[in-house]
C-alpha cells in the first residue's frame, strides 16, 4: 500500500518498497530518476563539479544503507534531499579543514599573494547574456542557507514544506531565505539582463 505524505501519494513509494524488500533493480531505478538532479543540487552547495559527483555518489550510498529506516513520514524525494544536504555540508567542512591546514603551511607573504590572485566572481563586463555560468557565480555569492533554499525551490521544485523538512527549519524561515536569496540574485543579475548586445 502506498503511503500518503500530507494529501499526496509519494510517486516513488512502490520503488522504495521494492528496494526495501531487497530489489537492487528498484533502487537503481530510483538512482536513475534522481541522479542528475542530486548532482546539480549538491554542485550548487559545494561549487565544484568533480566534488559534486563524489557527494552525489556518497548520498546514494547513504540512502541505500539507511533505506530500512525510511518510514515514509515524508516523500522519498524529501528524505533523499535531506541526505544530500547533510552529505554536501560534511564535504564542505572537510574541505574547510583541509584549507585551514594548507593555509597554516603558508607564510604571510604567500598568503597575501594568493589573496591577490583570487579572480573576481563578479559579472563579466563582456558578457551579453545571462548564462548558466553567470547564474552559478551569482548563486556562489549567497550564504549557504540562502543558496540551499532557493535552489531547492527554484531549481529542484520542492515546495516550502518539503524545504523546511530538508533544512530542518520552520517554514517561515524558508520563506524568508528564499525571498532574500531571490532579491540578492535579482540585484546581481540585473546588470547582465540589461546589458545591450555588442555588435562586432
Amino acid at each position: 500500500m502506498q503511503s500518503r505524505v500530507g494529501h499526496q501519494v509519494d510517486p516513488d513509494r512502490a520503488l522504495v518498497d521494492e528496494a526495501k524488500s531487497g530489489s537492487l533493480v528498484a533502487f537503481e531505478s530510483l538512482v536513475r530518476r534522481y541522479q542528475h538532479r542530486v548532482v546539480n543540487y549538491v554542485q550548487a552547495i559545494v561549487r565544484d563539479s568533480g566534488e559534486a559527483e563524489d557527494v552525489a555518489q556518497e548520498t546514494f550510498i547513504r540512502a541505500y544503507r539507511s533505506l530500512g529506516r525510511f518510514r515514509g513520514d515524508s516523500a522519498f524525494k524529501t528524505w533523499l534531499y535531506t541526505i544530500a544536504t547533510n552529505t554536501a555540508r560534511t564535504a564542505l567542512e572537510r574541505r574547510g579543514r583541509r584549507e585551514r591546514v594548507a593555509d597554516q603551511s603558508l607564510d604571510d607573504d604567500a598568503r597575501a599573494l594568493t589573496a591577490e590572485q583570487v579572480p573576481s566572481h563578479g559579472p563579466d563586463p563582456e558578457s551579453t547574456l545571462v548564462t548558466r555560468d553567470a547564474i552559478d557565480r551569482a548563486l556562489a555569492t549567497l550564504p549557504d542557507e540562502l543558496r540551499v533554499a532557493v535552489v531547492l525551490r527554484d531549481v529542484e521544485g520542492l515546495d516550502y514544506k518539503e524545504i523546511a523538512a530538508v533544512t530542518e527549519v520552520p517554514m517561515g524561515t524558508v520563506e524568508s531565505r528564499i525571498f532574500r536569496a531571490r532579491r540578492k540574485l535579482r540585484t546581481l543579475l540585473h546588470p547582465l539582463v540589461n546589458t545591450p548586445v555588442r555588435r562586432r
